[in-house]
């Protein structure tokens, strides 16, 4: 297997891109969309696939897609490994807020010291999900799963404890905080309105209010059983 020191930051970044691209259905990624994601020209990713090719870590097939080869896909899940252990560490260790570690998770994932990670991951108590609720994969690269779902296809009358946020932008994130919301609270659905599918909501027995379709799509929740 290649190791990760062989690779350059812009090489990683390209790998993690494409396993999140392909992440939901396992199918070809094409260009496009990584040129999107990564905000860079279609030359630029073409130019880099050829890179990344030639190292063995990604399959390309003009008109289909690239998708990302066994080494390819072990790296890439060694970077989500490193970016979401070092958020749990700036939010339990250090006190940052999860709207805060993003952007240094970014940065942090490229160090390569696979010793300084798994002892990370001890010292944190090896931790199955990161801040946001997103797993964390363990040494073999295998991510835990767990029974979860969107807010929107809970009936109404049901409450769900929020385990996971789809989206992690920060102004999304600061959304949620003016409103004392994070992993733990509970949100019971009073009233879906088939207007423009959003939802009327109480938070933790206290706080009635109204989430748009756009924000209930992104709180990913675990049904309760009361």
């Amino acid at each position: 297997m290649i190791e990760t020191q062989n690779l350059t930051y812009a090489e990683e970044n390209y790998v993690k891109a494409i396993f999140k691209l392909s992440e939901k259905d396992d199918k070809p990624v094409n260009t496009n969309s990584i040129s999107n994601r990564l905000e860079t020209t279609a030359a630029s990713v073409t130019d880099m696939i050829k890179k990344l090719s030639d190292k063995g870590l990604v399959n390309y097939e003009r008109y289909k897609g690239v998708t990302l080869s066994p080494d390819g896909r072990s790296i890439a899940t060694q970077l989500i490994r490193n970016h979401r252990l070092w958020e749990v560490f700036l939010v339990n260790k250090l006190n940052f807020r999860w709207d805060q570690v993003h952007d240094l998770a970014e940065e942090l994932e490229h160090i390569k010291s696979t010793d300084l990670i798994n002892r990370l991951d001890t010292f944190l108590g090896n931790p199955k999900f990161d801040p946001h609720g997103d797993p964390i994969p363990n040494k073999e690269g295998k991510f835990t799963l767990r029974n979860q779902t969107t807010l929107p296809l809970l009936l109404t009358g049901q409450t769900g404890v929020l385990v996971g946020v789809k989206e992690h932008g920060t102004e999304f994130l600061h959304y949620l905080n003016r409103l004392n919301i994070n992993l733990g609270t509970e949100i019971k659905i009073l009233e879906k309105l088939s207007f423009d599918d959003s939802v009327k909501v109480l938070v933790n027995d206290e706080l009635t209010t109204v989430f748009s379709a756009q924000v209930s799509q992104n709180l990913l929740v675990k049904t309760l059983s009361k």
